[in-house]
């Protein structure tokens, strides 16, 4: 799921990847919306409560808005830092560390997290590194998949899937509607299980409150664990071949 990059990456890696990663990103967007009433998966429309805000004078509501982007900048940056850093010692370990960042501070968030506002210290904190790790995860999953899985928003998503539902009708040839509807199976997939996360991490967020993100660092570690395990059996059947 996250070993394989560039042109090693088969459409099975990447759906592996988009359907989880999505409903991860799901879980981790009604929560913040529940827990602190904004956007944690995503900062476009935070540009805009900006400007209103600037326009309004409200400077420190502006501010904060304007430090929303920058923690998923620096997620960003940290994701691809430690994953470019890693993989001149280990390879295989380049995305095993900003993973397990990104867990950490989802489960930290649900141990010592609250309902909050983001008129309060702790309100902003909690948006504050959500999007960190929405970075992260973002950053991660694009480099993975040179660009063809984006998971934390759905703008682009909906962009291309409207253009690629158009091509239809124009690209004949066997080879083209193939991609397409590849392309196009795999768009719906990610936009699917992002509903899905929503849907879920609502309905348990009634029950758990804000340690509904401890859900979403489970399946970010049964993505490792699944990682893991088909590493070992690959090493154990070529061991086998071998002898």
């Amino acid at each position: 799921m996250f070993r394989h990059k560039g042109e090693n990456r088969t459409f099975l890696h990447n759906l592996r990847l988009a359907t989880l990663l999505s409903f991860v990103a799901g879980v981790v967007n009604i929560t913040g919306v529940l827990a602190v009433k904004t956007l944690t998966t995503n900062v476009t429309g935070h540009f805009a409560y900006f400007a209103e805000e600037v326009l309004k004078h409200n400077y420190l509501a502006a501010f904060t808005f304007f430090v929303f982007t920058i923690f998923f900048l620096m997620g960003s940056f940290t994701s691809s830092f430690i994953a470019e850093f890693v993989s001149k010692q280990n390879p295989r370990l380049s995305h095993v560390i900003p993973i397990s960042l990104e867990m950490t501070i989802l489960i930290l968030i649900a141990a010592f997290g609250s309902q909050s506002d983001l008129s309060r210290i702790e309100g902003k904190l909690i948006a504050f590194f959500m999007l960190f790790a929405m970075g992260i995860q973002n950053s991660l999953v694009t480099n993975i998949s040179r660009s063809t899985v984006r998971t934390t928003h759905l703008t682009g998503l909906f962009t291309d899937l409207g253009i690629e539902l158009s091509q239809l009708f124009f690209y004949k040839k066997p080879e083209d509607v193939k991609r397409l509807k590849t392309s196009i199976y795999l768009r719906l997939s990610i936009i699917t299980f992002f509903f899905i996360g929503c849907f879920f991490g609502g309905f348990s967020y009634k029950f758990i409150g804000i340690k509904t993100l401890l859900i979403a660092a489970f399946f970010l570690f049964v993505a490792l664990l699944y990682d893991y395990i088909r590493l070992k059996f690959h090493v154990i059947k070529r061991k086998r071949m071998h002898h």
